[in-house]
């Protein structure tokens, strides 16, 4: 059961890295995490894409920041309630994905198993890439996998 810290409320930091308190769920604070983030997808799907690509950037070197120091903070490397790598990674997922409810939640699946299942290299990473970027680059490489995944589908279709 995930148990999230009071401060996660208390310091903007935090907050953020908890996603915006999505990752306090009690279980599964990763999908609620990735699921938090599909509502940013949508109001960033009309952006032109490189201003889409952009904030993703940005959000990831922020993230790598929060997490550090959110982790630091809570003296627990990769707290499961840090879920701001999640909404990165869906946001990878979703890149020049034209915005429909079906696609949002396809891409919500598939970046799910990913993130779950973290085929190498997510796994290595997981495993031996430590600190506030190594919080992020699993999900960021899972991301990237779905992302393949998902346009592959939609060139198919």
């Amino acid at each position: 059961m995930n148990r999230a810290p009071p401060t996660t409320w208390r310091r903007p930091t935090h907050f953020l890295a908890f996603g915006l308190g999505s990752g306090a769920a009690p279980w599964a604070p990763g999908t609620f995490g990735t699921l938090a983030a599909i509502p940013f997808y949508w109001l960033m799907t009309d952006l032109p894409l490189g201003w889409y690509l952009g904030i993703v950037v940005l959000a990831f070197f922020l993230g790598v920041w929060l997490c550090e120091r959110t982790s630091q903070d809570l003296g627990v490397h990769d707290h499961s309630g840090i879920v701001w790598d999640e909404f990165v990674g869906y946001w990878i997922t979703m890149a020049a994905v034209p915005f429909s409810w079906p696609a949002a939640l396809w891409g919500f699946v598939i970046f799910r198993i990913f993130d779950v299942f973290k085929p190498w290299p997510v796994r290595w990473a997981d495993r031996r890439v430590t600190g506030g970027f190594g919080i992020m680059i699993d999900d960021v490489l899972a991301g990237i996998y779905a992302w393949s995944t998902i346009h592959l589908w939609l060139w198919l279709h």
